[in-house]
């Protein structure tokens, strides 16, 4: 049986993720700093930065999916991203494994169009700088030949589960499910584009198992056309049985709040996503694997459905 190994094991993608590969009859290495204790999966503890941690850890490894996560903070990102990927590029020409890295969309920057696997990298972050300057890291291996890799790459997303990771789940389905107006940042009558968790996996899987994934950049499933903040919110409290009314919350708010938030001072350059509009399109995926992205409405009852079940707060 393939092994497969996942580095960044306790994340939101790989806890969607490894049951899939289980359920295909692959075996499962789990990598992260705690080491997760998970059934039917091994579990090893190693430090990114760590070049001999990781060189071990992918030892023996057919397929290795780079799922990382480090904190958002874009000092952080530029220390440390060259590094994470330049020793998980090692090992795995080391261990002639195959690598799929789960990228995000930052490197694009503000576009007007649909994005697309071909739309060039115009960052106008400097989180989105570095991502690109780390995806072209790999893209070079990639065209030179001494590594079989593939680029998958996603958006925000939303998903039963999926919670303090998710725009979505803090704004939107937190609120909700407690009684309180939905919030959502900067603009909500622009579309927004989204991956629904259970999908990301579902296509990964695809990928990880077909010859014509590595070389590629894919975008992972994503519905087009894709709803504006309102009707995100419409859907979602109709599922929940609540108002669909939405507070949206202003630039200089959220500005404000980065002075005693970290995490919203750094998610601050990135709001020209929800500012304007956000088109991600994964047309070339679901052609070349004749795959039918859930519904953002079937999407959003699923995950209002798991929220009250896990997240309400009855009486």
């Amino acid at each position: 049986m393939a092994l497969h190994t996942l580095l960044g094991g306790n994340g939101t993608i790989a806890q969607a993720l490894y049951p899939l590969l289980l359920e295909s009859g692959a075996r499962v290495r789990l990598v992260s700093r705690s080491s997760p204790s998970v059934p039917g999966a091994e579990s090893v503890a190693a430090d990114m930065l760590d070049r001999e941690a990781v060189m071990k850890a992918v030892a023996g490894s057919d397929v290795v999916y780079l799922l990382v996560g480090i904190a958002y903070d874009a000092r952080v990102w530029k220390r440390d991203w060259p590094v994470i990927m330049q020793n998980v590029v090692d090992a795995c020409k080391a261990s002639r494994a195959r690598l799929m890295f789960f990228d995000n969309a930052y490197m694009y920057g503000k576009q007007d169009g649909v994005i697309t696997e071909e739309t060039p990298y115009r960052p106008v972050s400097k989180k989105g700088e570095i991502r690109a300057g780390v995806a072209r890291m790999l893209e070079r291996e990639m065209q030179t030949g001494g590594l079989q890799a593939a680029i998958v790459r996603a958006v925000d997303f939303y998903g039963p589960g999926v919670t303090d990771k998710s725009a979505p789940g803090i704004f939107v389905f937190a609120n909700l499910v407690k009684g309180r107006r939905a919030m959502w940042p900067v603009n909500a009558d622009v579309p927004r584009s989204f991956n629904y968790v259970p999908d990301a996996a579902k296509a990964m899987v695809l990928l990880a198992n077909d010859s014509r994934t590595w070389g590629e950049t894919w975008h992972l499933p994503s519905v087009l056309p894709a709803p504006a903040g309102r009707e995100f919110v419409r859907i979602a409290a109709g599922s929940l049985g609540t108002a669909g009314k939405v507070t949206v919350l202003p630039k200089w708010l959220l500005k404000a709040a980065g002075w005693f938030v970290p995490f919203m001072r750094e998610a601050y350059e990135m709001l020209y996503q929800d500012e304007f509009a956000f088109r991600f399109s994964s047309e070339k995926f679901e052609k070349a694997f004749q795959f039918v992205p859930v519904s953002f409405e079937e999407g959003i009852r699923e995950t209002a459905r798991w929220f009250m079940k896990e997240k309400g707060n009855p009486g």
